[in-house]
């Protein structure tokens, strides 16, 4: 009996006792009470989310760099690579579900909502509420404003988020070549692609404040547009910064043709922020 659980337990590394799950859960505790003061306009609230926020870094890099330096070891065999790969594609999933709320908030809105409110049942309600996209609600609720249209700034960055997964192809099977120069250079690429598509997106930000009167406050259509976009550029600013650590460790000699699940993790995580801008990109700047 011993020599099957020794036998049984051989196939995963255990690792050793850890103080990162308890560092990010003080993080997560100084994040949320402060991020629930912020939003209740207490002064006090902005210390709480910076500790919080500070502190979530820390515990990132450095339970990060300790998995890469047990990766690096070779502490992890095929079951562990495989229990990594279920991890990050549950993960994904989750995210996928996270954008599907948003974008049943906007179909529902502009299928069920909006036409049912428009009808001829609830005028003597809503007597100057039109059912048609975008809408500002009852006359005098909203101040006017200005949808941004797909030209030019969303097809700009439509076209930056493509070639950036182009780009990250190209690095991936350069790797599994063995060529780690030219997978450095085209993962880079992709980096700077990605930080051009975040610069687009806050230019087009300023414009749509400035000078078209869209803000969050501009009824429905305002919070489902910044909600949706403004949520996958932050998942853009994480997968750059996903993409960043991998070519700083690709830079120190880290991974190889067969053995680079960070790497893949990553492009995973990227490729699907690209589909979503696709969904964006049709559902709020097209139609």
């Amino acid at each position: 009996m011993a020599d099957t659980h020794a036998g049984a337990s051989s196939h995963y590394f255990i690792p050793a006792p850890s103080q990162w799950p308890a560092v990010g859960s003080v993080a997560m505790v100084f994040t949320m009470f402060g991020a629930a003061l912020v939003v209740n306009r207490n002064p006090i609230g902005w210390f709480g989310l910076g500790i919080g926020l500070l502190t979530l870094v820390y515990m990132m890099y450095g339970w990060f760099s300790t998995v890469s330096a047990e990766s690096e070891r070779g502490s992890y065999n095929r079951h562990v690579d495989v229990s990594f790969r279920w991890g990050m594609s549950w993960f994904i999933f989750s995210e996928v579900m996270f954008f599907a709320s948003f974008f049943g908030a906007l179909f529902y809105t502009r299928v069920i909502t909006a036409p049912l409110l428009g009808d001829f049942d609830h005028k003597l309600l809503w007597p100057d509420f039109s059912g048609a996209w975008p809408h500002s609600g009852p006359a005098g609720v909203v101040d006017a404003f200005s949808k941004i249209g797909p030209f030019w700034l969303p097809t700009i960055n439509t076209a930056l988020l493509l070639s950036s997964g182009v780009t990250l192809t190209v690095a991936h099977h350069a790797l599994r070549a063995d060529h780690r120069g030219k997978a450095a250079l085209w993962l880079a690429i992709t980096v700077l692609l990605g930080a051009t598509f975040l610069g687009v997106q806050m230019y087009e930000y300023s414009h749509a404040y400035s000078e078209l009167n869209l803000k969050l406050t501009s009824g429905i259509f305002g919070s489902t547009f910044f909600m949706l976009t403004g949520f996958h550029g932050f998942h853009v600013f994480l997968g750059a910064i996903m993409l960043t650590v991998v070519l700083l460790r690709l830079l120190r000699g880290h991974f190889g043709p067969n053995h680079h699940f960070a790497f893949e993790a990553a492009a995973w995580y990227w490729h699907f922020v690209d589909v979503v801008w696709i969904g964006l990109y049709i559902v709020v700047y097209w139609l």
